[in-house]
């Protein structure tokens, strides 16, 4: 399978230790910012239908934690490392280039 480059938005579009949803065609991407190094996951809990883009960001962990129902996600994963959810969510490839931040999105 190969995969899409597309551009989602400006580095500072995103501030420190947050979390911006963006929809990609079919994909829903939470694209989380830590420090100056981005990371994107699937925007839709596991567990529930709920926006993992308007949880709480773990800096330390590299963690984001669902707002509803508490579970944390591994932001280079995607695995959930607390309950209720026990599946994870897509992890997507991220480049910066410049003042440019894409993701590489892969239908299949």
């Amino acid at each position: 399978m190969t995969g899409t480059e597309h551009r989602l938005c400006s580095v500072d579009d995103v501030k420190p230790d947050s979390a911006t949803r963006f929809v990609v065609g079919r994909h829903k991407i939470a694209l989380v910012r830590v420090g100056d190094d981005f990371y994107a996951i699937g925007d839709t809990c596991s567990h529930a239908d709920y926006s993992l883009s308007e949880g709480e960001v773990d800096p330390d962990a590299l963690q984001i934690e669902c707002w509803k129902h508490g579970s944390c996600f591994s932001l280079e994963t995607g695995q959930p490392d607390t309950l209720p959810a026990t599946r994870p969510v897509p992890t997507y490839d991220v480049r910066v280039e410049g003042d440019d931040v894409f993701v590489v999105v892969t239908d299949g």
